[in-house]
């Protein structure tokens, strides 16, 4: 009967190491995965950021640039907007300040334009 009860026990052991084992390679495997898309899109950004270089003059950049700091979803399709648009050749490059401000006027128009009225 010991004897029963000791092969009962080392099987239960045996599977909760097995079970925790399983669970170690499924976290390392999902961390490998994020660590993965993580890189694919830094690298996605970087060459986003150096098509802008050669896309925009520095007052467009800078605009840009603050931007980034107040609304960067917006800054990201700005960027691919521009690069696809440079891409296919339907935008004259370099991009000045003016130009920026259009397109971005173009991609925000759900925005509402906020007027103070004093009484």
């Amino acid at each position: 009967m010991a004897q029963s009860a000791d092969d009962e026990l080392a099987n239960l052991r045996a599977q909760r190491m097995a079970q925790i084992q399983a669970q170690l390679e499924e976290q390392a495997a999902a961390q490998a995965d994020a660590e993965i898309e993580k890189e694919t899109q830094q690298a996605a950004m970087a060459e986003l950021d150096s098509a802008m270089k050669r896309i925009l003059t520095p007052d467009a950049r800078s605009r840009l640039a603050s931007l980034n700091l107040v609304n960067p979803e917006l800054t990201t399709r700005v960027k691919t907007h521009l690069a696809t648009l440079s891409n296919e050749n339907r935008i004259a490059t370099p991009v000045n300040d003016m130009q920026l401000k259009r397109i971005l006027g173009g991609l925000s128009e759900g925005r509402r334009e906020t007027s103070i009225r004093r009484i």
